[in-house]
């Protein structure tokens, strides 16, 4: 035999060897996908540092296969004690109620609370039955025997726990068994204390709406009164008759409820109104108290959203004095930065007011800035913490890209910065008190997360997860990767994306594409980080023929407020715009067919993919929009007038852009989705475009989810969302 014979016989067997290796990868399915969740990563559950610094807490299941909280060791990754074990501290009868160990820690972990028997209430609140457990004495005991509590809260010292019942505050003393009632004018529809109405739990991301002091001596708390704020009613087909659930709903321009806030003496029963000002028309994002256990720091912000001022509370008498003011052109994002050092003589404060950039600061109690502690053209991302014994603080910033996460330390007067974390990607941080150590998160676009513990310095310890068993199914599964990519819009403006290509893509052949769009004000989805949600969802379009990609728009996160707010009071004009241009860009790529592109959205995506099959119908031929706003008058308040101000404020911006006023110029398929019980984007929105739709005789395909609310979700509901939408997708695009 000839040389020549032997290569051709060689090649033939590789190639053989390659197609059937392409044949034996399995078929993403949805059903896989939703029903199964076989792609969804792992994570150290119940994952907490002890005070110590020296262990952490983690759920883990024991010999008899129930869910356990064991101690670690940092230094090792040693198991080191066990902390509570359903098996051994809870009665057999209730064993059923601790399948899954959701807990936390009072401040000095002597205790533990735990939720069973939860029910969801809207996308963050939840009432529960709580259970306390005794560390030292190993007595597990009902939080309550007179109905199911929301937001409990140990104090500082360990000894009470205040929580909410029907709208009213409620403290268990744990030594005495008693459990005393602070307010009683909790009144649903009307009167809240200590958790927030919907528009506040929504919008400013918090449902605990009460403060301990640090020497447990009082209980700051919030008191709405939502009696003139305007109801919501939506139906449930849970019976004979549907049942009706109304809510208080402040609808752009509507009326707000009245927030007062309350410093309650556990000692005394003396019950202060804090003087937070004339004006009810207002908000009150945080409330936090300082480290003087005296004084209760109030942040008060205009109804627009662009003035807030820090004010400083007396416990004793609730008079207040302005610490610190801020203003902005447009508006103010709100965060959980605001510390306070222990000495209480500065605080830290995070903003980018001063350079157009979030960056942190040190300020007096006289409200002058000190100390710019970090500065550049990047965000500061997130804050971890303030370590005042070696004068370092810990934060995570865009610094290198905004399309990555790095974690850094720097020192308090804003030099030596060192990076903490190198692996490209996305990481995150959190540390324990002692800041000796810290649990890292890293992913990137195609790699589900690892958690490793990480010394202060950043160098590895120990993994603790690494989501092998996924890793390798993806490779099994020969799921294609994210590439990203960016283009220059027609004024230099750069912007990002990436794509997901077939497994057998070629550049000889024209592919359709499905746009994924988000694009909301200070939002990310181009993001070097492992998507749980949609990345196997797209990877299942993809090995049908489709390149998926997407498109940060102006407007979006990370890269500065003259970026962000370029959006402000035209909220869907600009967006759009970019939207169409990455089309265009797309279209123009010699392996993509300019005919065959779509986009898909859901609740602000689904608002962007109406808004570009609207205002840009011969570029896009398909949109894909689930739970959309269709017009801003009928969002909430806090965040539509936010962006947009009120509609008396700003018509042409609530009228001239929206998909009300562009539906008659829908030419493509049309794919509308939503959940007739949906307490965030109410399906009035859908409603009143359908009435658009039918005048201007355009038709479309809709699917409707009763008793489902903006998720769309629970029981077989996303699997079969998904499968039909992109059954439909494929059938149209």
């Amino acid at each position: 035999m000839t040389k020549s014979f032997y290569a051709t016989v060689s090649v033939a067997v590789i190639s053989i060897f390659i197609t059937t290796k392409v044949f034996a990868q399995k078929p993403i399915t949805i059903e896989g996908i939703w029903k199964d969740y076989e792609f969804y990563p792992a994570a150290p559950d119940g994952f907490t540092p002890l005070n110590d610094g020296e262990h952490y807490a983690k759920v883990e299941n024991d010999s008899k296969d129930k869910p356990a909280i064991y101690s670690f060791e940092y230094l090792t990754g040693v198991k080191a004690s066990t902390i509570f074990s359903v098996s051994e501290n809870v009665p057999s009868d209730s064993a059923r109620k601790f399948s899954s160990l959701d807990y936390f820690f009072d401040k000095n972990q002597e205790h533990i609370l735990f939720s069973t028997d939860e029910e969801k209430i809207y996308r963050r609140g939840s009432v529960a039955s709580y259970f306390v457990f005794d560390i030292k004495s190993k007595k597990l005991s009902a939080l309550s025997e007179k109905g199911k509590q929301m937001s409990p809260a140990f104090s500082p010292d360990g000894k009470k726990i205040a929580f909410v019942r029907d709208n009213n505050i409620f403290i268990k003393d744990l030594e005495s068994g008693e459990e005393k009632q602070v307010t009683t004018d909790g009144k649903k529809n009307f009167i809240i204390n200590g958790i927030c109405d919907w528009v506040y739990e929504e919008e400013f991301s918090f449902v605990q709406a009460f403060q301990w002091s640090n020497d447990s001596k009082h209980l700051a708390y919030y008191h709405f009164d939502e009696t003139a704020v305007p109801e919501y009613t939506v139906q449930f087909y849970n019976d004979l008759y549907p049942e009706n659930y109304s809510y208080k709903y402040p609808k752009a321009g509507e009326k707000n409820s009245i927030v007062q806030i309350h410093i309650y003496n556990t000692e005394t029963g003396l019950n202060v109104l804090a003087d937070i000002g004339p004006e009810t028309d207002q908000y009150i994002p945080r409330i936090k108290w300082t480290n003087d256990d005296n004084v209760l720091c109030i942040t008060r912000m205009n109804r627009l959203q662009n003035k807030l001022e820090l004010l400083l509370a007396d416990a004793s008498t609730g008079k207040t004095s302005v610490m610190m003011k801020e203003e902005d052109p447009d508006y103010i994002n709100i965060t959980d930065d605001l510390t306070f050092f222990k000495d209480n003589s500065q605080f830290i404060w995070t903003t980018s007011g001063r350079e157009g950039y979030n960056h942190i600061y040190i300020y007096g109690m006289d409200g002058k800035m000190k100390t710019e502690v970090t500065h550049g053209n990047w965000d500061v991302t997130a804050f971890y913490g303030l370590d005042e014994k070696n004068g370092l603080i810990y934060y995570q910033s865009a610094e290198e890209s905004p399309m990555r996460r790095y974690v850094y330390s720097i020192k308090l007067d804003g030099t030596d910065e060192k990076k903490l974390t190198n692996d490209a990607g996305t990481n995150s941080a959190e540390f324990n008190p002692t800041f000796s150590y810290f649990l890292r998160t890293h992913s990137d676009a195609n790699t589900p997360p690892d958690y490793a513990i990480c010394n202060s310095n950043g160098d590895l310890i120990k993994v603790v997860e690494n989501n092998d068993a996924l890793k390798k199914k993806l490779v099994d599964y020969g799921v294609s990767k994210k590439e990203f990519f960016s283009f220059s819009l027609d004024d230099g403006t750069v912007l990002n994306g990436w794509m997901i290509k077939p497994k057998d893509f070629s550049e000889k052949k024209k592919y359709p594409v499905l746009m994924h769009v988000y694009g909301g004000p200070g939002s990310q989805q181009v993001l070097d980080s492992y998507d749980p949600f949609y990345y196997m969802n797209f990877n299942y379009l993809a090995q049908h023929g489709y390149i998926i990609a997407c498109v940060d728009n102006r407007g979006t996160g990370a890269r500065g407020s003259s970026f962000e707010k370029i959006t402000y009071m035209q909220l869907g004009r600009i967006e759009t715009m970019d939207q169409a241009a990455g089309a265009k860009y797309l279209g123009s790529l010699k392996y993509v067919d300019p005919t065959r592109i779509g986009i898909s959205g859901w609740s602000y995506g689904g608002f962007m993919s109406l808004m570009c099959l609207s205002y840009y119908p011969d570029i896009f031929k398909t949109a894909v929009s689930v739970a959309p706003v269709t017009s801003w008058k009928f969002y909430d308040s806090i965040y539509t007038e936010r962006y947009m101000r009120a509609p008396a404020q700003n018509k042409e911006g609530y009228e001239k852009f929206c998909p009300l006023a562009g539906a008659q110029f829908i030419k493509g398929k049309l794919l509308i989705c939503h959940g007739l019980a949906d307490d965030n984007v109410h399906y009035q929105n859908t409603a009143e475009l359908l009435k658009m739709l039918y005048a201007n005789n355009i038709k479309f395909t809709q699917m409707t989810f009763p008793d489902k609310n903006h998720g769309i979700n629970g029981g077989n509901t996303r699997n079969y969302l998904f499968s039909n939408m992109y059954d439909w997708v494929i059938t149209n695009l």
